[in-house]
């Protein structure tokens, strides 16, 4: 099976969970797709300022895979910087948040339900 890249939706998210600016996102793959072990599978894109605010996961959890940009993301208080190459954790129950600090940030979010 091939996704083309092409044939994916851009779609714009203004203040995600009251965050400031807005969040574009591109669908990598449809959940429904993946044996019902995610709800969302995304490219995503901060510019600079805009975040996803603060929020917790109650019955999943999500990584974030950055792939270009800087940013600022909250893990449950401890704040830490990101960039091109890292890898996020947010396990079901936490908490995180993520700002751009560059002038736009590229990451790939997944999330995944706790069964």
């Amino acid at each position: 099976m091939v996704t083309r890249n092409s044939a994916r939706e851009v779609s714009v998210a203004e203040h995600m969970y009251g965050g400031e600016g807005a969040l574009t996102k591109k669908p990598i793959m449809d959940p429904a797709l993946m044996y019902g072990s995610s709800r969302m599978f995304i490219q995503g894109r901060l510019e600079a300022g805009s975040e996803i605010g603060w929020h917790i996961h109650k019955g999943d959890g999500e990584v974030y895979v950055i792939l270009s940009g800087e940013g600022e993301f909250n893990d449950n208080g401890t704040v830490t910087t990101v960039s091109a190459g890292d890898v996020t954790w947010t396990p079901d129950g936490e908490g995180h948040s993520l700002k751009c600090l560059s002038d736009s940030l590229e990451f790939i979010a997944l999330v995944i339900y706790n069964k």
